[in-house]
């Protein structure tokens, strides 16, 4: 009896291995799909943000030599000679813009600095210290050759630093950027106030408009989820240009309201924080309304009649039976709404001012028109643990309500 029953125990864990292994061959196309697609792009395009190899490949003598510099006075001569004959080879190669774009990064006028002394280099058995001196006194200041060492890679924190407006001092201590550079901190409050205001209005205007089709038979409810989901199958880009047309100063709304004599001349509506919320709001609206409207439709009707019939008004009905039973609608619609608000691009480049630029208008920037590879995964690696620590708080307070509630 014992043997049989411990066959029977062996062959049923076999059967459970089999099951996985087949559960595990059905969706290795599909992991392997995204690793590859999704997962290793994402990945590599991070590990930009890491990177330092423009520097030591362009100027490995100096490189190695200021390795072991302590950072006080300036660097001996041997220093000054190696960079005297990284940057003759590297002008020889072409390759010297790439240096000196990198080193511009950490100090502006870098690059001049450099292609000015690559037409003054010493010659051979000539005093390479003093002819860098005579080409310009930069290369007396300690800032330069600091610079020149926090470059050495070919792992790095600059990016990263400059992303939250910090940086490296001539000492190698983290200290705050300059006024004038430190930017990014106020672009990721403007991204997520942007987000969070979007969310609300999305979740205002769609909360009545899921209750009301909620409320319909099926019939008449999908007729009108029908235009709910007309906007999907309108492009983005002409979803935002035809705002473009409403909002503009001779647009469709500044025309009616003049008609209408409730103004007397244009009112500027576009390149206004007014016009990316409100556009972003009407694009995004769709993803509120759908998982609202899932989740209404599911709560009993007899629960809103038991609550009347017990002398509950209607607003505490909502209060007490509606709303509560709504929340994971609510957190669904909420986080897609805010989620998707935070990497927009499109919209507020082409509605709003200088001072509505969100953090994606900056990736992009970076990643086309200044080829700053680093400085764009940085930012990128901002929004994406800005993103997921915003929604682990946001899982966190979400599932403490459904205890709650429960």
């Amino acid at each position: 009896m014992a043997d049989a029953a411990a066959g029977l125990a062996r062959r049923v864990r076999r059967a459970g291995l089999r099951r996985r292994a087949a559960a595990v061959l059905l969706v290795a196309p599909l992991l392997l799909f995204l690793l590859i697609g999704f997962a290793a792009p994402i990945a590599a395009l991070l590990a930009r943000g890491l990177q330092d190899t423009e520097v030591p490949r362009v100027l490995p003598r100096v490189s190695a030599a200021l390795a072991d510099w302590d950072g006080q006075g300036l660097p001996g001569p041997d220093a000054f000679a190696a960079l005297a004959e990284d940057m003759r080879e590297a002008r020889a190669a072409g390759t010297l813009a790439q240096a000196a774009t990198r080193l511009n990064y950490d100090i502006n006028g870098f690059r001049t600095l450099m292609f000015a002394t690559a037409r003054r280099l010493p010659g051979p058995g000539e005093d390479a210290q003093a002819a860098l001196l005579a080409a310009d006194p930069a290369w007396g200041e300690r800032a330069t050759w600091a610079a020149i060492r926090r470059a050495g890679g070919p792992v790095t924190d600059f990016y990263l630093l400059a992303a939250i407006d910090l940086k490296r001092d001539e000492a190698g201590r983290i200290v705050a950027a300059p006024a004038e550079q430190a930017i990014f901190r106020d672009v990721l409050v403007r991204t997520l106030g942007i987000s969070l205001l979007v969310t609300l209005l999305c979740l205002v205007a769609g909360y009545p408009v899921a209750a009301l089709l909620a409320s319909l038979p099926t019939r008449q409810a999908a007729v009108l989820l029908a235009f709910v989901l007309l906007p999907f199958w309108t492009s983005l880009l002409v979803r935002t240009a035809a705002w473009v047309v409403l909002l503009q100063r001779e647009g469709v709304v500044n025309t009616a309201l003049l008609g209408l004599g409730l103004i007397e001349a244009p009112v500027q509506m576009i390149f206004t924080r007014f016009a990316v919320v409100l556009a972003m709001a009407h694009i995004l609206l769709p993803f509120m309304i759908l998982p609202l409207y899932a989740v209404l439709r599911a709560i009993p009707p007899g629960l809103g009649r038991a609550a009347a019939s017990l002398g509950a008004p209607p607003w505490r009905v909502f209060l007490r039976v509606t709303w509560p039973l709504s929340l994971p609608g609510v957190a669904a619609g909420s986080l897609m709404v805010f989620i998707q608000a935070l990497g927009y691009y499109i919209t507020p480049a082409l509605l709003g001012g200088a001072s509505d630029q969100m953090i994606s208008w900056f990736i992009a920037f970076y990643a086309s028109r200044t080829v700053n590879w680093g400085m764009a995964a940085a930012l990128s690696a901002l929004l994406l643990v800005a993103t997921a620590a915003l929604f682990a708080v946001y899982a966190r307070l979400a599932g403490e309500a459904r205890v709650r509630v429960a």
